[in-house]
């Protein structure tokens, strides 16, 4: 799996929604997606773990300018996989996250970035 600091930042927001209930451990993300694609998919697994969860978003789709916001992550650490309406990925490892309030910002040379050394492997 590839690390990429702008767009893990990013991609934890994705964890956010698996929560069933919050706690006071844990985060609520703001994804900004300021790329020319349409975040489709997003999904995690923990570090620990080898298989990708559920589809994160569901039938929601952050295109280009919007938000998403995500409540209740529990503090731990994922592995991301981020789909673009392309159905370029990009793979993202041991993303920490725990935090009461965080932006993160998606860009083109996040994801163009990503893509390529995923698919390099």
């Amino acid at each position: 799996m590839i690390k990429s600091s702008g767009l893990l930042l990013a991609a934890v927001a994705v964890l956010a929604s698996t929560a069933a209930s919050a706690s006071e451990n844990d985060s609520k993300v703001v994804l900004k997606n300021q790329s020319a694609w349409a975040i489709h998919q997003l999904y995690f697994s923990p570090t620990s773990e080898r298989e990708w969860g559920p589809d994160q978003l569901g039938n929601h789709t952050i295109n280009t300018g919007e938000t998403f916001t995500l409540s209740g992550v529990p503090c731990a650490a994922y592995d991301v996989r981020v789909v673009d309406e392309d159905g370029d990925e990009c793979i993202i490892e041991d993303v920490g996250l725990c935090a009461t309030k965080d932006t993160w910002v998606i860009t083109d040379k996040d994801l163009l970035g990503c893509q390529a050394a995923t698919q390099g492997e």
